[in-house]
């Protein structure tokens, strides 16, 4: 999740719904300058029995940040507390229970996306090595309950916990026992932005099958396949989901903004504090009717951070953000955006894309989203179809648009080799969860514990 800062600078007062619009049109960038940018997550935990660490406990969370700056990052501060780093990688940060995220900076092409994640990950292991822990890619917690775990000291973790309860049954998991892999990708024009979020909001389940990876629960199989994705289906209604209006002629920034305007907000951000404002409506702040900022008109910093309170499976800000899969190991943080870029920065790899999925219901659309954490690859899609059917025709798409792309790395190798993690899976017929509960079945002799020497990083 997003970590807020103060710029010290002027941030410009909305006056009206036509500013709102304008923030997603200053995101269309000329082709030349369309950027990669990833988002992984993983668990932390301590090697000797296994606990996720406090904040504050001797060698936890506090002192991992402390020691990661020894590579150049920064401290970025709430309060006394140190909640976040920064640096020529992007910013490291704190999911609510401590896992631990880089959001990379925005990248020309996958092999600095890969390498970027390399040294991400030879640092934290290099100080977790030192503090006696270690991190898992997965995409939830194995073995943990929600009281098992800590809690971050960030704002607004305080106030999305109270809220969470409120509005669904599993909000709380979401925000304590999961984990994730993002890319965030650029658009050219508004008419280039429909087709990209088209595009990735059907074919978002596809990405949960292939990196699922989430079939355990408080030690035993959950029944699912991407668990992660099923907290989703009941964690806000207000602000997760297929989208439907996505697909609707006429759809693009002003239907976006809409949306958005619809969900309630969480908080408002001011000198240094998080002011709980939850279940309360931007389109009061917009009209200076906002009851805990009475008078006041929010800023375009406040509209960044509301939309990055919505959480549907593909999330528009001055980029789009693709959101549907579960963390996982390190060829497959270098896959994921492998596999959106494939289909997305390449106009033919676009165009062929579309073609897949444009005859699609809604209706058949929706059955896939709920069908996918259970069924992984054998969810149905349009015509009888499954995605296992349907998925070596999409990597093939992706596989075409990468290497049109015509990015090369030291030895000339183009961007297509990080998409053979999923053609392993296609090959194999299975999914990262199905592996893993074969092995809780078979060698593991049903004791989860084992996951932690074969799946961390």
């Amino acid at each position: 999740m997003s970590t807020r800062t103060d710029s010290g600078g002027h941030d410009p007062v909305i006056e009206s719904r036509d500013q709102l619009i304008a923030a997603f049109a200053k995101g269309a960038k000329p082709k030349d300058r369309w950027r990669i940018g990833t988002e992984h997550e993983k668990f932390v935990y301590s090697t000797k029995d296994h606990h996720a660490p406090a904040y504050e406990e001797k060698g936890g969370i506090h002192t991992l940040l402390i020691g990661l700056t020894r590579y150049g990052w920064s401290p970025v501060f709430e309060g006394e507390n140190i909640i976040a780093l920064s640096g020529a990688d992007g910013t490291i940060s704190l999911e609510p229970a401590g896992q631990l995220e880089l959001s990379g900076a925005p990248l020309d092409n996958l092999h600095q996306t890969c390498a970027e994640t390399g040294r991400h990950l030879e640092q934290v292991k290099y100080v977790g090595d030192m503090l006696g822990l270690g991190f898992l890619g997965l995409g939830m917690w194995p073995d943990k309950t929600r009281a098992e775990l800590p809690i971050m000291p960030k704002g607004r973790y305080d106030i999305m916990l109270r809220h969470m309860p409120r509005v669904g049954s599993m909000g709380l998991d979401m925000m304590l026992r999961t984990c994730t892999i993002q890319t965030n990708l650029d658009y050219g024009s508004e008419a280039d932005m429909v087709q990209k979020f088209r595009v990735s909001l059907a074919l978002q389940p596809l990405g949960t099958a292939l990196f699922a990876n989430s079939p355990f629960t408080e030690g035993k199989p959950n029944g699912f396949l991407s668990y992660r994705s099923h907290i989703w289906s009941d964690t806000d209604p207000q602000r997760t989901g297929m989208l439907p209006f996505v697909f609707e002629d006429g759809f693009g920034y002003e239907r976006y903004a809409d949306y958005a305007l619809d969900v309630p907000m969480y908080f408002v951000y001011r000198d240094g504090k998080y002011i709980d404002a939850a279940g309360l409506s931007f389109r009061d702040f917009l009209d200076g009717k906002l009851s805990v900022l009475p008078g006041e008109k929010p800023t375009e910093k406040d509209w960044e951070d509301h939309l990055s309170t919505a959480f549907p499976e593909v999330r528009l800000k001055s980029f789009l953000e693709m959101r549907g899969s579960d963390g996982g190991p390190w060829n497959r943080i270098c896959a994921l955006p492998a596999l959106w870029v494939g289909l997305l920065y390449d106009q033919g790899a676009l165009d062929a894309a579309w073609d897949l999925v444009k005859d699609w219901s809604m209706e058949e659309r929706q059955v896939l989203r709920d069908s996918v954490p259970k069924l992984g690859l054998d969810a149905p899609v349009s015509g009888g179809r499954t995605l296992r059917d349907i998925a070596p025709q999409v990597l093939d798409i992706a596989r075409s648009g990468l290497a049109a792309r015509q990015r090369f790395n030291a030895a000339g190798d183009n961007e297509t080799g990080y998409l053979s993690a999923l053609d392993e899976v296609i090959a194999t017929g299975k999914t990262p969860a199905e592996r893993l509960l074969d092995r809780y079945h078979g060698e593991w002799g049903g004791d989860v514990s084992r996951v932690y020497a074969e799946e961390s990083f």
